[in-house]
């Protein structure tokens, strides 16, 4: 059987190698970190206790409620028809209008007119292109 020498002995001799690599650059850290001979090392910095403020400074007012408004739309695209539902939560109606932005230059875009949603009330708004649609959206207003 062939001699292996243990674990602890091989550990030890890895740590005293890292160890001499290591302390040539903390012997160069060392002489960096002590200031050069004849010139004037910074002075500490001082903290005025008179410049600091009693209290916390004062904290802004925060935002107004946001006003409940707005009737919640889902939009689909199915090739080059538009459709979007919308149902309005809130006590107040909302004028919604579908838009329809078409990708070929050459066809036209829609804005569909307003549609008055009343509270609790639903609302199918539909549009359409040529081709394909680059994007819809659904814009709303007060009444």
């Amino acid at each position: 059987m062939r001699a292996r020498r243990s674990r602890a002995v091989s550990l030890l001799v890895t740590s005293v190698v890292l160890t001499g690599f290591l302390l040539p650059g903390a012997a160069l850290e060392d002489e960096a970190a002590a200031p050069a001979p004849g010139t004037d090392s910074q002075a500490p910095a001082v903290v005025d206790l008179a410049q600091i403020p009693a209290e916390p400074p004062v904290q802004p007012a925060p935002p107004a409620a946001r006003e409940l408004f707005g009737a919640d739309c889902d939009t689909e695209i199915n090739g080059s028809q538009v459709v979007a539902f919308c149902h309005n939560g809130y006590p107040q109606t909302d004028l919604v209008r579908l838009h329809v932005e078409c990708d070929r230059w050459w066809d036209v875009d829609g804005d569909a007119a307003a549609v008055a949603v009343h509270p609790a009330g639903r609302v199918e708004l539909a549009g359409r292109c040529w081709k394909e649609v680059r994007s819809a959206w659904v814009s709303h207003q007060r009444q």
